[in-house]
């Protein structure tokens, strides 16, 4: 890895040559700004105000703007002059307990790399005494034009300097509470409890940013010339007032199931999924007894409705057919009875004649 800083850690009357090399990388896919009417690359140029020319990188200096707006040079010259003991050092002030340095302070990390083989005994020596002690080191140093301050600790075998935020640097929690008292029964934490145990470890480096793979599979899409399908989004339902029993039961079931828990998903508890999020309506009696009314008799004419709409039985058709064959077979045999006592009549009065 290549280092960003050389210089050395001051442990007492200790000096230790190291170099500072970054120990994390960004990930993020950067995007460029572009014309959209023909595609162009978008570029900014470093113009001056007054004579509205560009201006070089060589002819471009710092100065520090006043309140009214009047600019006072600083030179390279005027910084390097300064009295900072930490411009080339790492100067460790002080040895603390690692739980007093709030996290809020946290910001970059850098992996400390012993600069050359007589620095080895010395680095070795530190990072033993560090482990020994189960304190972090607080030191100053100086990095890109300003003093800052740092954690050392060690990770595996490596020293490990996070750079911190100076104390007067962290903000006050001011107006970001919830306003007004807020009352949490024992059965809520005995279920936000539940869900945590539940819930329980995570290997952190199966982690991982599905939203920039998600962004690399859709460069390659577009870069393929297919077409891209819009990904469904689940209504989030934030802002909304919920039912936080019912939320963390069914949270609790949804995380015993995911991880094929006995005794997830039983009768009565819910289908395993995230509670429905909706809001808490309240209603007076009158109210509640009117609408039971309406949905009453809006039963009955569904009900009286189905009933005439619903087609008769089987049997009902076997019963009516069956009637029919014997009402025919009656017209027939009184038509043919009676057509033969008339054959019958008209032969007697021929016999007589």
């Amino acid at each position: 890895m290549r280092s960003i800083w050389n210089g050395a850690i001051s442990f007492g009357l200790v000096s230790i040559p190291i170099k500072l090399v970054n120990a994390t990388e960004n990930h993020s896919i950067h995007f460029r700004q572009i014309h959209l009417a023909d595609g162009g690359r978008i570029r900014y140029r470093k113009v001056c105000e007054l004579d509205e020319e560009e201006v070089a990188g060589g002819e471009i200096g710092k100065a520090y703007e006043d309140a009214d707006g009047t600019m006072i040079p600083i030179t390279d010259e005027d910084l390097a002059q300064l009295p900072l003991p930490t411009a080339k050092t790492i100067e460790i002030v002080a040895f603390v307990p690692a739980d007093q340095i709030d996290p809020l302070q946290m910001d970059a990390a850098y992996y400390l790399s012993a600069n050359g083989v007589p620095a080895a005994k010395p680095y070795t020596l530190l990072r033993e005494a560090l482990k020994r002690s189960n304190k972090v080191a607080v030191a100053k140093y100086a990095l890109r034009g300003r003093e800052r301050l740092g954690m050392l600790r060690v990770v595996d075998d490596v020293i490990a300097m996070h750079g911190l935020l100076w104390p007067d640097e962290i903000r006050a929690p001011e107006g970001v509470a919830p306003e007004g008292d807020v009352t949490v029964r024992d059965a809520e934490l005995d279920l936000a409890d539940a869900l945590m145990d539940t819930l329980g470890e995570v290997d952190m480096d199966s982690l991982h940013d599905d939203y920039r793979e998600a962004v690399e599979e859709l460069i390659a899409a577009k870069a393929s010339g297919e077409t891209v399908r819009p990904a469904e989004s689940g209504d989030a339902g934030g802002g909304k007032v919920i039912d936080l029993i019912a939320a963390l039961e069914n949270s609790v079931q949804a995380a015993k199931k995911s991880r094929g828990e006995e005794g997830a998903g039983a009768e009565g508890e819910g289908d395993g999924g995230m509670a429905d999020v909706h809001p808490i309506k309240k209603t007076s009696g009158k109210s509640s007894s009117q609408p039971t009314k309406k949905s009453t008799a809006a039963a009955k004419k569904s009900t009286a409705a189905a009933k005439k709409s619903t087609p008769k039985s089987t049997g009902a058709k076997k019963s009516t057919a069956k009637k029919t064959t014997k009402t025919a077979a009656k017209k027939q045999t009184s038509s043919s009875g009676g057509s033969g006592t008339k054959k019958t009549a008209s032969s007697r009065k021929r016999t007589s004649a």
